[in-house]
């Protein structure tokens, strides 16, 4: 019996900003030896991420991360999820 684990890394989020009236969530991800600020304009269902250098192997995991929690996301929270993959 052979044992084929996926390779898994942890992303950690901050949120540093929120605003209700322009749509916005604001923060940095970490994820393995990446770094990179996001703004998720969750009313027009947008993701922007920087800097680019590494930016597809975030870009889905972290939309689909912010998809389902931004209403439970506050400013200076610490959140984190896992990435199918090793970063």
């Amino acid at each position: 019996m052979s044992s084929n684990r996926l390779p898994k890394t942890t992303a950690h989020v901050r949120v540093t900003q929120q605003s209700w009236q322009q749509g916005t969530i604001e923060g940095e991800v970490i994820a393995g030896s990446y770094a990179w600020q996001f703004q998720w304009c969750f009313k027009r269902g947008q993701l922007a991420i920087e800097p680019s250098s590494g930016r597809a192997l975030i870009q889905e995991p972290l939309g689909r991360f912010l998809e389902k929690w931004d209403y439970q996301l506050e400013p200076g929270g610490d959140y984190s999820f896992t990435i199918r993959a090793e970063l």
